[in-house]
């Protein structure tokens, strides 16, 4: 079965994107590690799947947040055949913040390693700049999302690649429309 996989950091809204877009709820909460391992839900024709988010997740070990990342890789490793389409969802008002912050440190920020990861094993990738309704410059807020995964700004030239989304307030249109672009467009 053909499979849209959603990924990302923890805490940045996932599950309430996906409750946004297809109208079935899935556990969320306000803690990061609330979903630990891949959701399946099944939509019209597609599995749709909410990855576990990597990172911080509260009263995790740092052990098992390891092995959580490492689960992650493997299972879009074993499923890139299937997957049409990864949903990185990021929130917009933090992004540049982390990335940034890994970067001081002379270290590749893990939303930037996965995205390349994704482009590497063939899987078109759309990013869900999520919680826009908390941003204030919203050009320049994305045109930094943009830069930091290595796309020439300004975001505007990457309408396909990058897009707006406030999942709690189901501002999701125009992401639903990207992606039945895209999976009309796909050839696996």
């Amino acid at each position: 079965m053909k499979e849209i996989i959603f990924v990302g950091r923890s805490n940045v809204g996932k599950s309430t994107l996906i409750t946004a877009l297809t109208g079935k709820k899935l556990p969320a909460g306000k803690r990061p590690g609330v979903t630990r391992k891949p959701r399946h839900v099944a939509y019209q024709d597609i599995q749709i799947t909410d990855m576990p988010g990597f990172g911080f997740m509260s009263g995790i070990s740092e052990e098992s947040i390891e092995a959580i990342k490492d689960n992650i890789v493997h299972y879009i490793e074993d499923n890139a055949g299937n997957i049409v389409l990864a949903v990185m969802v990021v929130n917009a008002s933090s992004f540049a913040d982390i990335v940034d912050r890994w970067a001081g440190r002379d270290e590749t920020p893990v939303e930037v390693e996965l995205f390349e990861f994704l482009h590497e094993l063939d899987i078109d990738v759309v990013v869900a700049a999520n919680k826009m309704d908390k941003v204030d410059d919203m050009d320049r807020t994305l045109n930094g999302i943009a830069e930091r995964l290595g796309m020439m700004p300004p975001w505007r030239q990457w309408l396909d690649s990058i897009v707006p989304v406030s999942a709690k307030k189901g501002d999701v249109g125009r992401l639903k429309e990207v992606m039945r672009k895209k999976l009309e467009g796909n050839k696996k």
